[in-house]
């Protein structure tokens, strides 16, 4: 490291004074590396110094039996030249495998880094693992979201049956409330429907917790009382 740090003091170290003119200096803090590996001077966003343009260059993907000719950075990543070809192929960016100099190349890798060059050749090919990954983790998601939407409905229902509950007890404690013995049975029967169906929901991890949450031990509690009056 340090012979480096030499080499690029002795380069840009001050010029010697001549008849003629005198010169520069640059600071080794002036000058960075860049993707490619090039050394040039630092780019200071708030000068006033000309922009450094970055060419575009042409590249021919081979997808099956066909080229798509790709128009893109120079810098760009390999993961950026995926997001352009799913646009031309339909090829979703995580099931697409990019060769080059017969090699799979990662989307974080620079296409300059790796040699790619203006009418440089790649190959596409899908990935079918990575496919059918994805589409068990869309299956997956799909049907946990399902569950938690039908677990969401029943406990809406639920509560609302509860209501009902909270409404006869306090009808039953009453001095002078009268509650018949149809209204418990048939409000019985429609709880131990909801709690079926919800027990019917297979789920498992944190859905499962929020499933065993939905059942109001106390409206349970309270309806056992109510059946008692009527010795049921």
């Amino acid at each position: 490291m340090e012979p480096m740090k030499s080499k690029i003091k002795e380069m840009f170290a001050p010029a010697k004074k001549s008849g003629v003119g005198g010169g520069g200096k640059m600071n080794v803090e002036d000058l960075e590396i860049t993707p490619g590996g090039m050394l040039v001077q630092k780019r200071d966003s708030g000068s006033n110094q000309t922009p450094i343009s970055i060419p575009t260059i042409k590249v021919r993907v081979k997808f099956g039996s066909s080229f798509r000719e790709i128009y893109i950075s120079s810098t760009a990543s390999f993961g950026e030249l995926k997001k352009m070809l799913s646009e031309h192929t339909g090829l979703h960016q995580e099931d697409q495998k990019l060769i080059y100099k017969k090699k799979e190349r990662d989307s974080k890798e620079f296409l300059d880094v790796a040699g790619v060059k203006n009418g440089s050749k790649l190959v596409l090919m899908e990935d079918t693992a990575s496919r059918e990954r994805r589409c068990l983790e869309t299956l997956r998601n799909a049907k946990i979201n399902k569950a938690s939407k039908s677990i969401t409905q029943i406990r809406f229902e639920i509560d609302k049956l509860s209501e009902q509950v909270t409404a006869l007890e306090a009808t039953a404690s009453s001095r002078d409330g009268k509650v018949y013995e149809k209204e418990v049975t048939d409000l019985t029967e429609l709880l131990m429907s909801k709690y079926v169906v919800l027990d019917g929901i297979v789920v498992k991890g944190d859905l499962n917790l929020q499933k065993k949450m939905q059942v109001p031990f106390g409206h349970i509690a309270s309806i056992n009382n109510l059946l008692c009056l009527f010795g049921l």
